[in-house]
Order: structure tokens, then sequence, then C-alpha cells
């Protein structure tokens, strides 16, 4: 601990469509004291994620909005620097919904021990973290993949989009990824290996490009995106497909809703199943996620990239990039040292 402060990012206007650096205020605050049954935790890493737009919101949702004037929500990984738990001893390294600050208070609720000889800790917050559960469950438990079935994944080289083709691959699909750029589509290619990418940023007609990386048609489409690449898929399903949706961040920014095919007549001629997913839902099989892909890293199955930018003053430059497709990996924020 600096004995100085904590610095801290707070919400401070919730945007009506693309959000700015003007959409949060850096605050210093003493370091808080430690009552009975706290630790304090002296943030490393932080985690920028597309869901926190939606906590921008004021509105119903799966989660409470973030408030305004108070730190902005978001997971982060640390180490326990003081504590009055039992549970938590000083030393050990955390993961939790810490906030954007450089040291947070816990009690435990909803906090995870890390074990940094099993990953470096920051795989706490992508492959090994939400990212990667949500990939692992989202596909294993909606997405049902079988021996020999495409699967199309949108937002391919992103935390999640890239760790779902890999199991996809594991599993013996044939997996399409769609991502932009071309040094993106080449990692997903050649380090990944993806079967097949698409750039939707050089690509003028998706309908053509899934023509030719699907011949026999999309099993599944793991939806990271949203919005008219969504659409186009739809067009290119079979009979029996499952489509987990698992974010929408073409549409996060969106002032108002836009005009679009309605999906109803390609589920009911294809019989095909749309769902939403939300990591909280196997919740209880965390570890189970965890063990499994951190053998698959070990036996060299499983690959991760993590895009690190560091200073706590970076934070929301790091976040704005993520609707931008500017991240390449899972983005995350260094602002402290282990001790």
């Amino acid at each position: 601990m600096n004995g100085k402060s904590n610095r801290c990012w707070l919400l401070v206007n919730r945007p009506i469509s693309e959000p700015s650096e003007e959409d949060f205020a850096i605050n210093e605050a003493p370091i808080p004291d430690i009552r009975e049954n706290q630790f304090l935790v002296k943030i490393i890493y932080l985690s920028v994620d597309p869901y926190m737009r939606g906590r921008m919101r004021d509105g119903v949702s799966y989660a409470p909005p973030a408030v305004l004037g108070e730190v902005m929500v978001g997971g982060a990984v640390g180490q326990i620097i003081k504590s009055n738990n039992n549970s938590y001893s000083e030393g050990k390294i955390v993961q939790g919904n810490f906030g954007w600050q450089e040291y947070a208070l816990s009690d435990g609720i909803g906090v995870n021990i890390v074990d940094p000889s099993v990953a470096p800790i920051s795989t706490s917050l992508g492959v090994l973290g939400m990212p990667g559960l949500t990939a692992y469950f989202g596909l294993l438990e909606v997405g049902c993949p079988v021996l020999g079935e495409t699967i199309v994944v949108s937002a391919a080289a992103g935390a999640v989009g890239a760790v779902v083709g890999q199991i996809a691959k594991i599993k013996g699909c044939d997996v399409v990824g769609i991502a932009g750029g071309a040094e993106k589509c080449r990692y997903l290619e050649e380090e990944l290996g993806f079967d097949y990418t698409i750039d939707y940023k050089s690509q003028p007609d998706i309908s053509n490009a899934l023509n030719a990386a699907c011949p026999r048609g999309i099993d599944i489409y793991f939806d990271n995106v949203g919005g008219a690449i969504l659409d186009e898929v739809l067009n290119h399903i079979n009979i029996g497909a499952r489509i987990p949706i698992c974010g929408m961040i073409s549409e996060y920014n969106l002032s108002q809703p836009q005009l679009v095919p309605r999906p109803t007549r390609a589920l009911l001629v294809n019989r095909a199943k749309m769902q939403g997913l939300l990591v909280w839902d196997w919740v209880e099989r965390r570890q189970e996620g965890i063990e499994q892909m951190a053998q698959w890293i070990k036996e060299g199955k499983l690959y991760y990239k993590e895009d690190i930018i560091e200073g706590i003053e970076k934070v929301p430059e790091a976040f704005l990039k993520l609707f931008k497709g500017q991240n390449f990996g899972k983005q995350i924020i260094k602002v402290g040292d282990l001790q």
C-alpha cells in the first residue's frame, strides 16, 4: 500500500449512443480502512468488457445499472494486502467485481481465489475467467456441438469468440470465424486453427462469403455481435441449427432500434433454436470449466491472447477500443504490481 490515495473512475453520465471519455471522471480518495470480516485488495489488473455498456443504461436488465457518481463496475484481479477475514489471508490473489479502481474492500461475497501456479493471474479475467467460461458453457451447453458440424463465430478474435472457435475444433467441428481486419483473420487461421475466416471490414458481401465458407450450411452460430451479421447468418442455417446469443456489440450504442427482418421465419422453417446465455447460469460448475480449459492450455490445444494497456488513467480509453474493434485479444489494464 502506497499510503497515499485510491484512484478510481466514476460514472458521471449515461450516454444515449456511443460512450465517450467524458462519461467518466477520475477521482482520488483515501485508501479505505478495513472493518470486521473485510479485506483490502490491491488491484493488479482491471478488465473492460462489452457488457459494461449495458450497465451504463438506467433500465431493467439482468443486472442493476451502474450508479452515477460511484465507481464504475467491472471485474478485476488483485492481491490481499490487509485482512480481517479468516477465509481470505494476506498475500492471496483474488478475482471479483472490484470496479475501476486501484484498491477495493470486500467481505468475500462473489470473490474467487486465484491460483497463480495454474496460469498468469491476468487469465482470471480472460480465458480462465468470465469470457472463457462464457465460451465454454455457452458453446457446450447451448450450442451442443457434434462432430463434423459447421460453426460460425462472430467477433472471433475477441476474448469469447477465440475460445469458442478453439473448443469447437477440439470437438471436431469445422470452424468459420468472422473478424475485422486481415491481421486478426491470419491469427485465427494460422495460430488458432480456424478452418476459414471472413473479414467483415473488407468483405462487401457477407452472404456470398458465408456461401463460400459454409457450403453445407451452418449448424451453430455463436453470436457476439447481433445486427446485420446475425441477419445474414439466419439465411444460411440448417435444420436443427442452434444459435447461442452471447452479445450484441454492434447494437449497444444505437440510440434507436433498427428496423430489420424478423428472425422467426428462419427459426420456424429450420426448426432452429436461438437462446440467450449468461455465464452465471453455470456458476456452480465454474471450477469444472477452469480445470478443463487449463488442461487444454497445458496440452497446447487452447491458446489465448491478451491486449494489455498500462495505467489506471487509461481505463476509459481501453473500454472505448472495444466498440471500434481496436483491441486484439482480451482487453486488460495493468494498474499495479504484486507485492
